[in-house]
């Protein structure tokens, strides 16, 4: 987008209008994801003579597996819906076909039926992949890439994310009580409709923006083609991934046990095959200063999927906790389940700016504020909200169920966690990985994202096993331990940075381009 379409743009309330087109998509984009994802558990878990309609039925421990697979698929498939964006059609239009796919995909959970259950879920599945990463980027796009109005645009755009979790999971709960499962999963079909309407009407504020890229702005991009041939050239990288390849058929194929066990063995491919690209971005990259960062990004995907991997019990062993272990009565009412979903977006919009001003002030005050710091600052603060669950464990062995404020505050503790670690993630990866493999590097980061949702789903299936107290407390002990291993080791990875975020508002090439998040 040149600069005099740039300037060119209608503008409201400072903005160029389109944000606010994209705010309202993205809105109710949200809404029906965080609506079907604040039902998904609890109705495979319901009874089939459950009062709001049929459930399915499953254990806890079928619903949290679904539930692992179903949220790692969306964030993986947001990589070939980048790469589709990127190399064929544009982000635009793949925004648009996103869309469509998600009104479908929800219309049809509202049927009733087993078939539409899945088919419902493959369509939502394929439709957030191909509309999550491409609308972010057509954000940045509204922007020149030294318009300082281009954080506070993401700001805004982030408030829309949340106010359709907000929304949804406030309404969604109150029509399940009154029409049932299907009646909520329409709403959130409904939603994305509105959603879609919204997308389509103001096209004429994004006429320069989320365009296919044209060749020019390619040639410094790594194709992954490229990257495969020179694996398959490469004696030891290949020797390397196909005994990783064998070792996950293997394992994933004939030990793992349950239905899905060669879905496990497609996993397990796929992680070889990154590994190998992974070996030869390392072997290509042109200077010490890019490998050493490129080690740190790495580790920074590790952090993703352990904040992850214990963040999104959310939806899934918390959600069930709340429906069946929770007392929910409140003034002679019972608090819908899925309201306790909201309490996150809630707590995002009162607190995030507190949160941030926290950090900027320590940041002046030349304390440590760096963006693995942060990380692992949240994942702590993150992992201690489940002491909270392990009270409310405790509380439920003594009374037959346990208090609704052990909830609320676990769910506080995980936001605050969030507001430090969340938002710097991906900006971290972007000051770090070299420009020419920033399609690659913003996969990967969505495929770490959705490995640590399988993670959270995998915790939540064993808590049949060991029990909700020995996985709460597992899980507050593991992020702790691991967050203060990182800040342990923070003086040496920060060296291994070579002053990467020392550099922010400068015009160092190495982090050119990089402000999309």
């Amino acid at each position: 987008m040149d600069q005099q379409a740039l300037e060119s743009q209608e503008q409201l309330w400072g903005h160029p209008k389109g944000l606010y087109v994209l705010f309202m998509t993205e809105m109710w984009e949200r809404f029906s994801y965080y609506g079907m994802r604040g039902l998904l558990t609890i109705y495979m878990a319901a009874e089939l003579s459950d009062a709001r309609g049929a459930g399915l039925g499953w254990t806890d421990a079928e619903s949290l597996k679904l539930y692992g697979w179903y949220t790692m698929l969306v964030y993986v498939m947001s990589i070939p819906g980048g790469l589709i964006a990127d190399k064929l059609i544009g982000q635009k239009k793949s925004v648009l076909i996103g869309a469509i796919i998600l009104v479908a995909g929800h219309g049809v959970l509202a049927i009733d039926a087993t078939w539409a259950f899945f088919t419902g879920l493959i369509l939502v599945i394929l439709g957030v992949g191909m509309l999550k990463p491409n609308i972010s980027t057509m954000v940045g796009g509204l922007y020149s890439k030294n318009d300082i109005r281009r954080d506070k645009g993401f700001s805004i755009f982030y408030i829309g994310i949340n106010l359709g979790s907000l929304i949804a999971t406030t309404v969604v709960g109150l029509v399940v009580l009154k029409w049932g499962w299907h009646a909520g999963f329409g709403l959130a079909g409904i939603g994305m409709a509105l959603g879609l309407i919204v997308y389509i009407y103001g096209q004429k504020y994004l006429t320069h923006v989320g365009n296919k890229t044209n060749e020019v702005e390619m040639k410094d991009q790594v194709k992954l083609t490229q990257l495969f041939s020179e694996l398959v050239g490469s004696p030891v990288p290949l020797a390397i991934v196909t005994g990783l390849i064998a070792a996950s058929i293997y394992f994933g194929g004939f030990v793992m046990t349950g239905i899905d066990h060669w879905g496990y063995a497609i996993l397990f491919v796929f992680l070889s095959f990154v590994v190998g690209m992974l070996m030869m971005i390392y072997k290509n990259l042109r200077s010490q200063i890019e490998k050493d960062r490129f080690l740190v990004v790495l580790l920074s995907f590790f952090l993703v999927i352990v904040f992850w991997g214990a963040f999104e019990q959310a939806g899934g062993l918390m959600n069930l906790y709340a429906e069946d272990k929770t007392d929910r009565m409140l003034l002679g009412w019972q608090v819908p389940t899925i309201w306790f979903q909201s309490l996150n977006a809630g707590f995002i919009i009162l607190f995030a700016v507190m949160v941030a001003n926290f950090w900027a002030n320590r940041k002046m005050k030349s304390k440590e504020a760096s963006s693995l710091f942060k990380m692992a600052t949240g994942t702590i603060i993150m992992g201690l909200g489940f002491v909270f669950m392990v009270f409310a464990v405790r509380d439920h062995q003594a009374n037959g169920s346990s208090a609704m404020y052990w909830l609320v505050l676990a769910y506080f503790f995980h936001t605050i966690g969030e507001l430090c670690s969340s938002p710097v993630s991906l900006s971290f990866v972007t000051k770090l990985a070299p420009v020419r493999y920033a399609s690659l590097m913003m996969g990967l980061y969505f495929a770490s994202t959705g490995l640590g949702n399988k993670v959270a789903g995998l915790i939540g299936e064993n808590a049949s096993h060991f029990g909700d107290y020995t996985i709460f407390a597992g899980i507050v002990v593991f992020t702790v331990i691991f967050g203060l291993g990182v800040i342990a080791l923070l003086k040496p990875l920060k060296r291994l940075t070579h002053g990467a975020e020392d550099k922010e508002g400068s015009t160092d090439d190495e982090a050119e381009g990089f402000e999309l998040a």
